[in-house]
């Protein structure tokens, strides 16, 4: 399983991702905009949902569906998320490879166009 320390000392490497709060929990922002972060003890109580550790990430909206679907429950959404383009990740399940593509996606789509050069010269 990886765990949301893994992935800030993952990202946290790229080009200006800080380790920061978002939505009162602990997420990951670039350029002070907000990619990935973990779920709160109260959305699980709200969304009934026992994983030990669900991480939201930023995801295109019209790519969202397909990637739920073909992800055997990996990645879900509920109400509060139809229709936004976040998704939510289970950590314990997800294949760690799979988990770079979401969160360089999400980076991607939040990060200034001199952090993305920045990034793909490394």
């Amino acid at each position: 399983m990886t765990s949301y320390d893994d992935i800030v000392a993952m990202t946290t490497d790229w080009p200006g991702v800080t380790a920061d709060s978002w939505y009162g929990t602990p997420g990951l922002k670039v350029d002070g905009k907000g990619f990935a972060r973990l779920w709160s003890a109260r959305e699980y109580r709200r969304n009934n949902v026992r994983d030990t550790e669900v991480l939201v990430v930023m995801a295109d909206i019209d790519e969202k569906p397909a990637l739920i679907d073909a992800s055997a429950g990996v990645l879900f959404s509920t109400p509060h998320y139809d229709g936004y383009g976040a998704m939510l990740v289970r950590l314990a399940d997800v294949n760690p490879d799979d988990l770079v593509g979401y969160l360089e996606d999400a980076y991607r789509a939040k990060a200034s166009p001199k952090l993305l050069a920045a990034f793909d010269a490394d």
